[in-house]
């Protein structure tokens, strides 16, 4: 049984990639108390010390209106962090995985697929980027796009906090022209099985199969779990996006080589996490 260290274990994606599949992997949990990836000398002592054949890069500071004011704390943490890894496990056999983002790419010229080139708007996908950057060509490049559908987790993932503020009765502002591309958590651990089963130090994108506005999102959210839907309102990208951290507008993002895992769109996604949430 192939042994996976993982950094980012108690997260939104990483805690449910160890439910998932507990049974065929034998995952090492490295969270934030088990190391800092900040302290490079630490970095290298822990991971020399620890037996296993591939590092699921997940932890990363994910504040995107955050990084803008405390860039220190992003860079030091997406890239410096991930440099501490690649330093550690340059001169061994164990691979690395690292897990980027949509944000890579503009919004201005979609859809972007794995041979699009990035430009990131904002500083947290800058860091994001200079991560890739990093590993590039040496490990393993995965980007996801708006992850949801894990409802164990502490922090809740965009869908059930929309969710969450439909049944409080609050009114959402949701942009209409723009898209984004949502992605149900099981796929992408599914898809990681493989490619973890299948390793090769190329970029792959693993993503929902169809993109929405965020308002029809709210809408789907809505109709789905049988509340509000006129609690849904319209806004433009350029309304919204006045005085916060940029974004790209179309975030319509493909994948060109999956060919290994069947990604469900969002009405999908949702009536499974309606079968999950009623259990």
């Amino acid at each position: 049984m192939k042994k996976i260290a993982i950094t980012g274990p108690n997260g939104l994606v990483g805690s449910r990639i160890i439910e998932l599949l507990k049974n065929d992997f034998e995952f090492i949990p490295l969270s934030h108390k088990d190391i800092d990836i900040t302290d490079k000398e630490l970095v290298a002592e822990q991971l020399k010390s620890i037996d296993f054949d591939i590092l699921l890069h997940l932890a990363a500071y994910t504040n995107v209106e955050g990084a803008e004011t405390d860039r220190s704390q992003a860079y030091l943490i997406n890239v410096d962090g991930t440099s501490n890894i690649f330093h550690a496990l340059e001169n061994t056999n164990k691979k690395i995985i690292y897990i980027s983002t949509d944000f890579v790419f503009d919004g201005t010229n979609p859809p972007y697929d794995e041979n699009s080139k990035p430009n990131p708007l904002g500083y947290y996908a800058l860091t994001k980027f200079n991560g890739e950057k990093v590993l590039q060509n040496t490990a393993m490049i995965v980007r996801i796009g708006f992850p949801y559908g894990n409802i164990k987790s502490v922090k809740p993932d965009f869908i059930m906090r929309v969710k969450q503020l439909l049944e409080e009765g609050k009114t959402l502002n949701m942009i209409t022209n723009s898209t984004i591309t949502p992605t149900y958590i099981d796929d992408i651990a599914f898809a990681l099985k493989h490619l973890m089963d299948n390793y090769s130090p190329e970029i792959f994108h693993i993503v929902g199969s169809k993109s929405y506005s965020p308002f029809e999102t709210g809408k789907l959210i809505a109709k789905t779990f049988g509340l509000d839907e006129k609690l849904v309102r319209e806004i433009s990208y350029e309304e919204y996006s006045k005085d916060k951290a940029p974004r790209p507008q179309f975030s319509e993002i493909i994948s060109i080589k999956n060919t290994f895992q069947k990604m469900k769109n969002l009405e999908e996604g949702l009536n499974e996490l309606k079968k999950q949430v009623r259990v």
